[in-house]
């Protein structure tokens, strides 16, 4: 099975290299499109070059909730900026970019105040302008609440660009909502979606019993992309070695077997690709 390489952290990534440089900027990295655009399309270009086949834009948190509270920025700038600062990272490399939606910080009715139909709004208000810049595709990812991601992958799919959806785990193989994978197949792959599987939630040795349970129950392409790991802990408590690009790879190694989609999430970087892109070439 050919498996399509994704990139790595955005977040976590970014705000690395705005240290680098000496500063210190709290404000959610989606703001970075406008204030660091050159580091933007840096890491972007990293990924890419790293062996990435699919790079995200910077707009993951990019939505009315998040950027209404500074009122220097505008949810369509901020998309759109996001999407051309990647497709500029990108260009000549053959690379895709998808757009990159995350869940809401507020819950649906009735656990929170949101209605589906507010829901909508604001998933279309944030994916339209990424679309229109030139997305290759949708990724909807990170999603806790099945019930919010069947109203942004409905909405997502009305674009006509493939669209992925990809939700996070606890250890228990649900997410906090308690969805479980059986739940998710039976309610998104009806939809036409291109992709779906799992991000975030744990490194990849605690995500391996999720993922293969998505095998077992769709034969939709799979996407996983797990955390970067832990690191090794002494018995006395003590880090004996930091958790390497090299270890994330070997625990990885089983998915591979059956993921169509694979890269890493929070606290993994260009390092990790490289390694991923070495294992995948090496199984060809």
């Amino acid at each position: 099975m050919a498996v399509t390489l994704l990139d790595g952290a955005y977040g976590t990534a970014l705000m690395a290299k705005i240290n680098a440089r000496g500063i210190e900027d709290h404000d959610p990295v989606w703001a970075f499109n406008l204030r660091y655009p050159d580091v933007v399309s840096e890491l972007a270009a990293e990924y890419a070059a790293a062996g990435s086949e699919i790079v995200q834009a910077n707009t993951f948190t990019a939505n009315r909730h998040s950027v209404g509270h500074f009122s220097d920025y505008q949810v369509a700038d901020v998309v759109r900026e996001g999407v051309l600062l990647a497709k500029e990272g990108v260009k000549g490399t053959g690379a895709k970019v998808s757009v990159d939606v995350g869940a809401l910080s507020m819950l649906l009715k009735p656990y929170g105040t949101l209605t589906a139909e507010e829901c909508e709004a604001i998933y279309r208000e944030q994916i339209e302008p990424g679309v229109k810049a030139g997305a290759d595709l949708i990724f909807l990812e990170t999603f806790i609440d099945l019930s919010m991601m069947e109203i942004a992958a409905k909405a997502a799919l009305s674009y006509g660009v493939p669209v992925f959806c990809s939700m996070t785990f606890e250890k228990r193989r649900r997410t906090i909502m308690g969805n479980s994978v059986k739940q998710i197949v039976k309610t998104l792959e009806p939809l036409g979606i291109a992709a779906v599987g799992m991000n975030c939630s744990m490194g990849p040795a605690e995500s391996l019993e999720v993922i293969r349970e998505y095998h077992e129950m769709t034969s939709l392409p799979l996407i996983f992309k797990p955390n970067s790991g832990k690191p090794i802990v002494a018995a006395d408590g003590s880090m004996t070695q930091p958790y390497t690009a090299e270890q994330f790879v070997e625990e990885i190694r089983p998915a591979l077997d059956f993921v169509s989609y694979v890269g890493g999430c929070c606290g993994s970087d260009v390092s990790y690709i490289r390694a991923l892109r070495r294992e995948i070439d090496s199984r060809r």
